[in-house]
């Protein structure tokens, strides 16, 4: 027992002073540009804060059934509860590593019955005997009882630091299932914002649909009283009616988005896909943007968005995998032990002549291992580069997104701005050919160009105002909205 002790401090003393196999991880940012390159007039550098504009950015369009729709999607959405489930098995995942670093034991007890040769050789017992040969009772007996309980213990020391790296890469992976679920919450209120606007956008356009239909309807009606009176031909009737049917034809396929866009919000909250088809019917004016929006800075996004700080602890967690791996070309040194009992009666156990001991340190190395150990490293060190690569990506991919956004929204807002004088001048042109129609000044054919133009504008406009909207949903998305720490 002397010479065990400071062998045992020894490699206690190596365990805490070597330095863990593989590299250690830094952060290091890829540049980013210092302003966003497609910032216009009403949209600044200014900081978002937290408190308000972009952790709850839906606010912003003032409508108490979105941000109802939001709040039960959040609670009720399938895909978040899957997320959150693998945040819970990413945290058990990340105590057993732990757990690797406290020793492990089992305690065993059992009773046999057995009987030795001729030439008086017994059986090895398992369990807490810990494979020891059993006494038996006395000479001449070939059959004995054997009780025994004991406690067996292993302490591996983490001389080389194995032990440690996978901890480090199961808590990396653990903060990336956190930001996984983030990020699925990002995406969840992004999805019922667009979704909501969408079926907001096309009743508008449903609507505009339906009055057109009645206008051609009540212009058929005059066509034909004006072709009885023997004031037009045949011509116009049918030109007439031409017009209705296609009006007519463009219905189905607005009902049919329409309703697509009801059964994904029902979807999106957990629920049946018509169950929020009575609460959203009634048609509802499409949110204003506003005029003044910060973007913040292209740094902030590498602090902000839940995908790129995924992406960066998946970078850490690959980088300690090479030092999981790397542990492995050196040898790996325990202790071990046991202590128990065993007797050929029952009543012997507690009696001190009759437990036994044992401890003791002890080593393995895979050495003949060496070139699959070698071939695991380097697959480690690909993974990272693998993750490096995936990393600097999604910073990429995040700025597309914000300059692709700040693009539409600015340009989605002159289109806005143009298709609003065009639909007030064909308002006016196809009053203006109406009653020159009326007076029999001009033919029929004048009065369908100025109509069709008009209510072709008021489609387009509320597509543009639809999709200005879209946009503004997209930028506040792309810049990581929707979370707090």
């Amino acid at each position: 027992m002397s010479n065990f002790i400071p062998g045992l401090l020894v490699l206690i003393g190596l365990a805490l002073g070597c330095a863990p196999a593989g590299p250690n991880y830094q952060r290091v940012d890829p540049p980013v540009p210092a302003q966003f390159g497609s910032l216009q007039k009403g949209i600044s550098t200014g900081e978002l804060l937290d408190d308000g504009l972009l952790v709850s950015w839906w606010k912003i369009f003032q409508d108490p059934v979105l941000n109802s729709l939001v709040e039960r999607a959040v609670r009720g959405n399938l895909d978040l509860r899957m997320a959150e489930a693998r945040v819970r098995q990413a945290r058990a995942l990340t105590l057993v590593s732990e757990s690797k670093n406290f020793p492990e034991g089992q305690a065993s007890g059992g009773y046999q019955r057995q009987r030795r040769t001729e030439s008086g050789f017994s059986g090895q017992t398992g369990g807490a005997s810990g494979g020891l040969a059993v006494p038996f009772a006395g000479a001449g007996q070939r059959e004995t009882d054997l009780f025994f309980a004991g406690f067996d213990a292993s302490w591996e020391i983490d001389v080389f630091g194995g032990i440690r790296r996978e901890i480090e890469a199961s808590q990396a992976d653990l903060a990336a299932s956190e930001e996984a679920l983030r990020n699925a919450l990002v995406t969840l209120q992004g999805e019922v914002a667009r979704n909501y606007i969408e079926l907001r956008g096309q009743q508008l356009r449903l609507g505009i649909a339906l009055r057109e239909v009645e206008i051609r309807k009540e212009n058929l009606e005059l066509i034909d009283a004006r072709l009885r009176a023997g004031l037009v031909n045949e011509l116009d009737l049918a030109r007439g009616k031409a017009e209705l049917a296609i009006a007519e034809s463009r219905i189905p396929l607005l009902e049919n988005s329409l309703r697509g866009s009801f059964h994904r919000l029902g979807v999106l909250l957990g629920q049946e896909p018509l169950s929020l088809a009575a609460e959203l019917e009634m048609e509802k004016q499409l949110p204003e943007v506003p005029e003044n929006i910060p973007a913040g800075l292209p740094s902030d996004l590498l602090l902000r968005r839940p995908d790129i700080r995924r992406a960066e602890r998946e970078l850490a967690a690959s980088t300690a995998r090479i030092g999981v791996s790397t542990a492995e070309l050196f040898p790996k040194f325990s202790l071990t032990g046991s202590f128990g009992y065993q007797g050929t009666k029952l009543e012997e156990l507690p009696r001190e002549s009759s437990n036994y001991w044992r401890i003791g340190p002890s080593f393995r190395w895979s050495i003949l291992n060496f070139k699959r150990i070698t071939a695991n490293v380097e697959f480690n060190k690909a993974a990272r580069e693998e993750a490096l690569s995936r990393y600097e990506k999604t910073i990429l991919n995040s700025l597309e997104e914000v300059e692709n956004a700040l693009v539409a929204l600015a340009r989605e807002k002159r289109r806005t701005e143009s298709l609003e004088e065009a639909v007030k001048a064909n308002a006016l042109a196809f009053e203006l050919a109406l009653e020159r129609y009326q007076a029999g000044v001009q033919s029929y054919l004048e009065v369908l160009d100025a109509e069709t133009a008009l209510y072709n504008g008021q489609d387009q406009l509320a597509q543009s105002r639809q999709n200005r909207v879209l946009a503004l949903i997209a930028l506040y998305k792309a810049l990581g909205g929707g979370w707090t720490e």
